[in-house]
């Protein structure tokens, strides 16, 4: 098997979704953000998640910047900073701006000189997907970029997983997927995908029927990874 084309995952993957909590907090006057900002990141992702699943499950589709926003709500208020409409504000903008990982930049360039295609396949919404691909300065090494909007259902579906195949015309056989949630990793790799877990905090593996075919601490395993397959 040759790969051709490495999928990667956006949020938490590509771009590192605590940067906007982080950098809120270190801003003047932030002091209450401040003292409480890795509890509110860690809520506002779980609760993102699991608000897509949720979705998901029930049918009640919506798009990726309503359920941030919803998760957002919700950490505000578990954090006692609910009525900091400024505050809210200034998070949300700063989520359109997330950085890549630092390793990000170099281990595309590395794929592109390799001749392998890259795409983005994620929950986000088209608009933030877009808004944050050019923030990182990383839109031009990218060849596609597939939002769950064009299904109208969250991962893990398989319908997700799908539009790979669909849009960028490769055999399911010739992905490497690359998620750093350990059960978007194990879905992709049931769908047919052989995957990549981009473990950073060392956590063990989730019990699903299926596991990541691969696991790095860092995207700087990626490129080794793809040439050996």
């Amino acid at each position: 098997m040759a790969v051709k084309v490495c999928v990667f995952d956006a949020y938490g993957t590509l771009f590192d979704v605590s940067a906007a909590a982080r950098l809120a907090a270190a801003e003047p006057g932030r002091e209450a953000l401040a003292a409480v900002w890795p509890q509110l990141s860690e809520l506002w992702r779980a609760k993102q998640l699991q608000y897509t699943w949720l979705r998901a499950i029930t049918g009640a589709h919506a798009d990726f910047w309503t359920v941030t926003c919803d998760a957002l709500d919700y950490a505000l208020e578990a954090t006692g900073l609910a009525d900091d409409a400024p505050l809210r504000d200034r998070l949300r903008a700063l989520y359109h701006e997330l950085a890549a990982f630092p390793e990000v930049p170099a281990m595309l360039a590395a794929l592109k000189a390799a001749g392998l295609q890259t795409a983005i396949l994620s929950n986000g919404a088209p608009g933030m997907l877009a808004a944050a691909a050019r923030s990182a300065g990383i839109a031009d090494s990218l060849d596609a970029v597939l939002s769950v909007e064009s299904v109208g259902v969250y991962k893990p579906d398989a319908r997700v997983y799908g539009m790979v195949g669909a849009r960028v015309s490769v055999a399911t056989e010739d992905v490497l997927f690359v998620s750093s949630n350990g059960w978007d990793a194990a879905a992709a790799t049931g769908f047919g995908f052989t995957t990549l877990w981009v473990n950073r905090a060392g956590d063990p593996a989730d019990r699903l029927p299926w596991l990541p075919t691969h696991t790095a601490r860092d995207l700087s395993a990626v490129s080794a990874v793809a040439a050996a397959l």
